[in-house]
């Protein structure tokens, strides 16, 4: 028989059509189930494909995993079972004990059917499979390669937990558990994808929760027909919310990588999306002020953190309005009183004035494309070159005006003042069709364009919610709570647009 590189044997199998797949159970006989199992793995095919001939009570044993998932430990476990426990018990009996986790520290199970077999194994289980019985143990003895649970880059916080979460699923379950020992959390796992069976799951708190939504959200992900999700959560986030136009930039769901954010929302009634392979977490349903927070307003002051999130909210509407604004302020200079008399251009410019802006913003935009896929050793290099070209030699020769400059740059810092990644996109390509309207039409294109953009947002609603509640429509209360940062102790009520089942955050004795 051939032999693998670690020392396991391999046994070949004939090159069968991959039609003639038994759906059904198991055999009793081990070589029709290695013939099979060969064939529907691709065995001599991948390289990581592993079938391992043991002995059990003196008849043929096979196990069958992939290389990259198999532990050593966990399988040696097994096999110190096997050869302390056979010969008292005997087959049929050292079986059953290995089936019913009679092994120390080993989580088992049993699979009946060929389709469960190549499940677990292409899961990262093994199954054992015995020449005799017509089932197989299936041992999850799997290990993920996984990086630490480090901070993520993209919500840093100055005080407050460094802990994110990773590619892999089970820790960024234990993640949120840590923070939320509540018996009511549920995590409800599915599965998507004919081919790659990726694990999707549903976090959410049962008697908190929205039923409707959640019956929502499931349906969708049950509905999904495709092979894979190679892009995990953008792929299937693209499934989730069918009614949005692709056209629509704005995003309705929020994304975050921190334990403590999914909790806090978990809290509040919404729901939580895990994709396996990925560190990112969707949170359904997401407004235009989800997007506006960030986790260290609520390790400030709650004075501190409702200033903190009014200038992140004044940045925003800087990013989006202020060069369209300024641009059309300079081509009618009539309109301007004495006070705004010193906007516009102190010296003129080879360029045109509007098409000034439309250029330095599509060069600073590639700017900041270059730099996010330049390698971090030469990223402060080609920063430095890109500033030295738009700013200085652009100014010199004469091609821009400094003040395009200027307020081009001011709306960049705006727009990655905002803690999402996907809204600030949002954000810029917005600009760049206000200052294209702004550009043709003036102050009467700034006007059209900025009523359409403001139109498509306040139509944008994430699964039934409007986009830019409680602003539109109206509700008071629930505005003061987004807009300032209440102290905990003052905050009684869960937001109503989740429609939770328990709308009062207080309990016990407390509750008055």
């Amino acid at each position: 028989m051939p032999v693998a590189a670690d020392g396991r044997e391999r046994s070949g199998a004939p090159d069968l059509p991959r039609d003639q797949l038994p759906p059904g159970p198991l055999s009793a006989s081990l070589e029709q189930n290695r013939q099979v199992l060969a064939r529907a793995l691709g065995f001599q095919e991948s390289f990581d494909v592993v079938f391992k001939d043991l002995e059990i009570e003196r008849r043929r044993a096979l196990l069958v995993g992939l290389d990259g998932f198999l532990k050593d430990d966990v399988l040696l476990r097994v096999a110190q079972f096997l050869v302390r426990e056979g010969p008292d018990l005997g087959l049929t009996s050292t079986v059953e004990r290995l089936e019913g986790a009679g092994a120390v520290y080993v989580e088992t199970a049993t699979a009946r059917t060929f389709a469960e077999v190549l499940e677990a194994v292409l899961a990262g289980q093994a199954a054992l499979l015995v020449d005799g019985l017509d089932r197989a143990v299936v041992i999850d003895q799997r290990t993920y390669p996984a990086r630490g649970p480090d901070e993520p880059s993209l919500e840093r916080v100055v005080r407050g937990p460094r802990d994110g979460f990773t590619e892999t699923l089970v820790y960024n379950t234990a993640l949120i558990r840590r923070r939320m020992r509540d018996p009511n959390l549920r995590f409800e796992l599915l599965q998507v994808g004919k081919r790659s069976r990726t694990d999707v799951v549903l976090a959410y708190v049962r008697d908190i929760a929205d039923p409707d939504l959640l019956r929502r959200i499931r349906s969708y992900i049950k509905a999904i027909d495709v092979d894979g999700l190679p892009m995990a959560e953008k792929s299937l986030e693209e499934f989730l919310v069918p009614e949005k136009r692709w056209w629509n930039p704005f995003p309705t769901v929020r994304y975050s990588e921190r334990p403590d954010v999914v909790a806090a929302h978990l809290h509040e009634g919404h729901v939580a999306v895990l994709v396996d392979t990925s560190p990112s977490v969707m949170l359904l349903p997401a407004t235009f002020f989800h997007h506006m927070q960030h986790a260290q307003e609520f390790h400030d002051e709650p004075i501190t953190g409702a200033a903190v999130r009014w200038l992140r909210l004044a940045g925003f509407l800087a990013a989006w309005f202020l060069p369209p604004l300024w641009l059309a302020l300079a081509l009618t200079p009539e309109v301007l009183p004495p006070a705004l008399e010193f906007i516009g251009p102190r010296e003129p410019a080879v360029v045109p004035l509007g098409l000034q802006f439309i250029l330095s913003e599509l060069a600073a935009n590639l700017v900041w494309i270059a730099l996010v896929h330049t390698p971090e050793a030469l990223a402060t290099s080609l920063g430095l070159v890109g500033a030295l070209l738009l700013g200085q030699q652009a100014v010199e020769v004469g091609l821009f005006s400094v003040e395009a400059l200027f307020y081009t740059a001011v709306a960049f810092i705006g727009t990655f003042a905002t803690p999402s990644v996907e809204l600030g996109n949002a954000v810029r390509f917005m600009r760049v069709l206000l200052l294209v309207t702004t550009a043709v039409g003036g102050l009467a294109g700034f006007a059209v364009g900025a009523a359409l953009t403001l139109w498509l947002m306040a139509s944008t609603r994430s699964f039934g919610t409007p986009y830019l509640y409680p602003l539109w429509p109206f509700r008071g209360r629930e505005l003061l709570n987004v807009l300032f940062r209440r102290p905990a102790p003052s905050r009684h009520f869960r937001p109503s647009f989740t429609h939770p089942i328990d709308p009062d955050v207080r309990r016990g004795p407390s509750r008055r």
